[in-house]
């Protein structure tokens, strides 16, 4: 069943996006370190920053561009299905999914947080060239993969519950 696939997707995505920002976070960390060294004029000790910084870059756009192709493909199947085949007992799996949306939502807002952090450090960073164009469509894509993944969640889970029936207390 696609909710059994979409599902620990979304988990997985979520997960993802929290490293992300995790290691971005660090990243601005030690790009606060590097402009102290360089505005009090002292030799910069991370001399790795930047190759690092563009190999983090390049490996998250990688993963994101196989991520959109599973999540296109989800969308497209989703799609597929008749609002009819989204049956009540299916209920419970999709208010699931919905909240995995959710959570993958203020991860990527947690992401995004990160982002603006670094980009506001890195606009007085001229000592190395960064691949932040790179981190910005990552974060753009994150942002809008979200946003359909939100999007599709809300219409399984309004499809189920509407196919559940009225509730009878008894």
């Amino acid at each position: 069943m696609l909710l059994d696939q979409i599902s620990p997707a979304c988990d997985t995505l979520r997960s993802a996006v929290s490293g992300a920002a995790r290691a971005l976070l660090e990243f601005n960390r030690r790009l606060e370190q590097i402009l102290q060294q360089l505005h009090k004029n002292i030799p910069v000790r991370d001399t790795e920053f930047s190759t690092q910084f563009n190999a983090f870059c390049a490996q998250l756009r990688k993963e994101q561009d196989e991520r959109e192709r599973f999540w296109t493909q989800a969308r497209t199947d989703a799609r597929a299905c008749k609002p009819a085949d989204w049956t009540g007992e299916l209920a419970l799996a999709a208010k699931g999914f919905n909240s995995r949306a959710k959570t993958l939502s203020r991860a990527t807002d947690e992401f995004t947080t990160a982002y603006d952090l670094f980009c506001h450090n890195y606009k007085s960073f001229t000592a190395a060239k960064l691949n932040v164009w790179l981190l910005t469509s990552c974060q753009n894509d994150f942002a809008n993969l979200t946003g359909k993944i939100l999007f599709l969640a809300r219409e399984i889970a309004k499809h189920t519950d509407k196919n559940r029936g009225p509730y009878v207390c008894g």
